[in-house]
Order: C-alpha cells, then structure tokens, then sequence
C-alpha cells in the first residue's frame, strides 16, 4: 500500500514524464481535512491539459489505482481528479495564473521538493 506523499510524488513523476510544467507538491493535510496533498501542474494548451489527465489515470489505473471523482474534464481548462488523500489540479496556464491555488495553500512550509527530470 502505497502512502500518501509517495502517491503525490508518484503522480508528480508521471506529470512531468508526460511534459506538465511548473509542478508543484503541497501538503495541505494541516490545512484541511479534505487530503493530504495537492499536486498542482500546468498543461501548455487546453488538448494538453486533457491529455496530461487521460493519461495519469490510465497510468495510476495500471498500478490499481482510481480516482474517486473527476471535474473539469469537458472544459479541460483546469482538471480536478480527486485520488482521496491526494488532489490533483492540472491547469491551462491563463487559469493558474488566475485562480493561483498556490497562493491560498502555501504556508512557507509545506511545499514538498520536487525536482524535474527534464
């Protein structure tokens, strides 16, 4: 069974494979009660955005692992797929600049290091 960090890095390491950018980890488990972590990416256009989604849950599907709710995917301008203790956001850039999550999250602790293979 996996944990909920490494299933946030798991995932960030799957974005990034796929070409997301601008990935970020954040634990926001004492923030909220809703999970643990938030995994925040942006894809370049809003067909790469859909397909960064497609294809994390094809993949995390593989390894048996379902999300348990899905928003966004008709607009794909910015994706939620909600894998219980850790919630994915997949953005186009224009609303991650809008809505900047990353803003309301981040503590100045609780962003988790991750570095892009790329």
């Amino acid at each position: 069974m996996i944990d909920s960090k490494q299933l946030a890095t798991r995932i960030a390491e799957v974005l990034d494979k796929k070409g997301a950018t601008d990935i970020q980890i954040l634990e926001v488990g004492h923030m909220t009660s809703i999970t643990d972590y938030f995994v925040v990416c942006s894809g370049r256009n809003v067909q790469f955005v859909h397909t960064l989604a497609e294809d994390l849950e094809e993949h995390l599907a593989e390894e048996g692992i379902e999300p348990r709710r899905k928003e966004g995917k008709n607009g794909a301008r910015w994706i939620v797929l909600d894998f219980a203790h850790v919630i994915v956001h997949i953005f186009h850039p224009e609303e991650r600049q809008y809505y900047n999550i990353e803003r309301l999250w981040q503590d100045g602790t609780n962003e988790e290091h991750f570095e892009s293979k790329e």
